[in-house]
């Protein structure tokens, strides 16, 4: 799957194993969230009705008025 590229053994002996330690502080971090903060329910997808439509504001010509000629929009 995934071949270390001779580089990535290079600086991991220099420096660290840094992704390692970013996902172990991730998963802590996510462990002490879940502690403190109750489970959030999954958002439900909606479709948008006709009143969910914007209100054309007045004097602002829609695109139906720019489609049609001679009425002076």
């Amino acid at each position: 799957m995934f071949q270390e590229a001779p580089i990535y053994r290079q600086l991991i002996t220099e420096r660290g194993d840094i992704p390692a330690h970013v996902r172990g502080e991730a998963e802590r971090i996510r462990r002490e969230l879940q502690q403190v903060m109750p489970a959030m329910p999954k958002p439900v997808a909606t479709v948008p009705t006709k009143s969910d439509a914007a209100t054309p504001v007045e004097g602002m010509a829609s695109s139906y008025d720019s489609g049609r000629a001679g009425d002076g929009a």
